[in-house]
């Protein structure tokens, strides 16, 4: 080690070995510092930030107007009503329904054979306060053939043969055709044959 130091390094040191110790280890901490510092001061990779889409607020659907695009049905109200005439309801609506559009029954009216809870169908008549259909061999003033263009529901219920069900498609084949031109258009009706026919052509008329 002392070999190794200059001449002028020797001479001011006396070349003592306290004094070559001390300067090569001032040697060995001034190499350690630089290193240090280069490798401190060297460019650091920089992460880029994560790229946060934005939340956009759930939109809800329009809530639609009551009414608004739904069907409906016209019916005429007629006879024992505070305001008779024809009105336009939502489809689905009952007998009860048309009768309050109509005013309400009048005082004194006898609606026990009217079914209220009934569901009305477009282009049908809602007759309150009318005579019972005739019974099959009755007679008597007043008596006559049903007519098959004004009938309701609950009228046409009353003709021998008859169910709920087979009045409902006689008044749905009147608003198909527009009504009936004659008693033989009956026979196109789903589910009246030739037998029931025959019973039914000297009770209705067009």
């Amino acid at each position: 080690m002392r070999e190794r130091l200059p001449m002028w390094l020797q001479a001011r040191c006396g070349v003592e070995p306290r004094a070559v110790a001390a300067v090569g280890v001032v040697l060995v901490a001034a190499v350690g510092f630089a290193a240090q510092q280069y490798w401190s001061g060297r460019p650091q990779p920089v992460t880029a930030p994560a790229v946060v889409a934005p939340v956009s607020a759930p939109v809800s659907a329009p809530t639609p107007a009551p009414g608004a695009g739904g069907s409906r049905i016209v019916v005429d109200v007629s006879g024992k009503v505070r305001d008779p005439g024809i009105r336009r309801l939502p489809a689905g609506s009952r007998v009860e329904d048309a009768l309050a559009a109509a005013g309400g029954v009048r005082p004194g009216t006898d609606t026990g054979g009217l079914n209220r809870a009934r569901v009305l169908v477009d282009g049908e008549q809602v007759l309150v306060g009318a005579p019972a259909p005739p019974v099959p061999g009755a007679s008597g003033p007043g008596a006559g053939p049903l007519s098959l263009g004004s009938a309701t529901v609950d009228q046409l219920d009353g003709l021998p043969g008859v169910g709920p069900v087979l009045a409902q498609h006689i008044v749905d084949f009147r608003t198909a055709r527009g009504g009936f031109r004659s008693v033989e258009d009956l026979r196109q009706v789903n589910g009246i044959g030739e037998r029931r026919f025959a019973d039914l052509r000297k009770l209705v008329r067009p």
